[in-house]
């Protein structure tokens, strides 16, 4: 990591947590803009510590408020516009988008579209600065020690729809009961409606088809439709819904963390079968 330079990494998980943990990583960015950065949804929900200066979020009022230092970060349907305050550096556990629940400790669906302030849960953590490795080796230990202690599980029918909706596989047929039920298995582990979460997914898959996707011009409708989009109004309606403003403007305007994160690919990591 060298000083004075904007960093992001991923970090694999170690294997008893790679059934709920997709990867944990870092960022630091010493000398940030102050920009205004759009976030967009990717179906995973994080636990998130801050060692630098907390990002200020904007309100449904407009009004930017400033996170804690610790946060939990639900299921996104809808903008997240964040601009930093100072040096930042944090460590982020990114879950399986059903990975959640057990550190939780209620419905996911309860967290959907809010940063829950965790500085009570993580009171007497700290993490080391500058030093990447050292910050996922605390929250490694945080992570397991609450899994051991709880019995984190898996529901594996709504693992089996996780699965099928990151492979872009055909919606199984069903009856009407048992829609209903996976339905409210799936608001509670996941937080969001299968659905919901497949629109998500088809979203993210644009950021991994762009070769940059912070590049202006970018081909944005070649991305859209190996993605899965019919057409580029398609397309554009859910920029609008997922990062409030269209992929010209996403592309001119964002730099730092969201930028990092959209060159990212958020492809999943293998299961440990359940």
């Amino acid at each position: 990591m060298t000083a004075g330079e904007d960093h992001y990494a991923e970090h694999e998980p170690p294997a008893s947590l790679r059934p709920f943990v997709r990867t944990i990583w870092t960022y630091g960015s010493p000398n940030p803009s102050g920009a205004v950065q759009r976030i967009a949804p990717d179906g995973c929900p994080e636990l998130i510590l801050d060692i630098g200066s907390p990002y200020e979020e904007a309100g449904e009022d407009g009004v930017f408020r400033l996170q804690p230092q610790a946060l939990f970060a639900g299921q996104m349907t809808r903008p997240l516009a964040l601009r930093p305050v100072g040096p930042v550096e944090l460590v982020a556990v990114r879950f399986e988008p059903d990975g959640a629940r057990d550190w939780l400790g209620h419905s996911a669906h309860l967290a959907v579209d809010r940063r829950l302030d965790m500085t009570g849960r993580l009171a007497g953590v700290t993490a080391p600065p500058r030093d990447p490795q050292g910050q996922v080796a605390v929250m490694v230990a945080v992570l397991e020690a609450h899994r051991r202690e709880h019995g984190w599980t898996i529901d594996p029918l709504v693992r089996a729809e996780v699965n099928a909706a990151l492979a872009e596989a055909a919606i199984p047929a069903r009856s009407p009961a048992e829609q209903r039920g996976l339905q409210r298995r799936f608001r509670d582990r996941v937080g969001i409606s299968p659905r919901e979460l497949r629109s998500i997914l088809r979203f993210r898959r644009v950021f991994d088809h762009a070769a940059d996707p912070s590049a202006d011009p970018m081909p944005w409708l070649e991305a859209g439709l190996e993605a899965g989009y019919f057409d580029q109004p398609q397309m554009a309606r859910d920029f609008r819904r997922y990062l409030g403003c269209t992929a010209t403007d996403w592309a001119r305007d964002q730099v730092e963390l969201a930028r990092s994160l959209a060159s990212q690919s958020y492809k999943p990591s293998p299961h440990s079968p359940l």
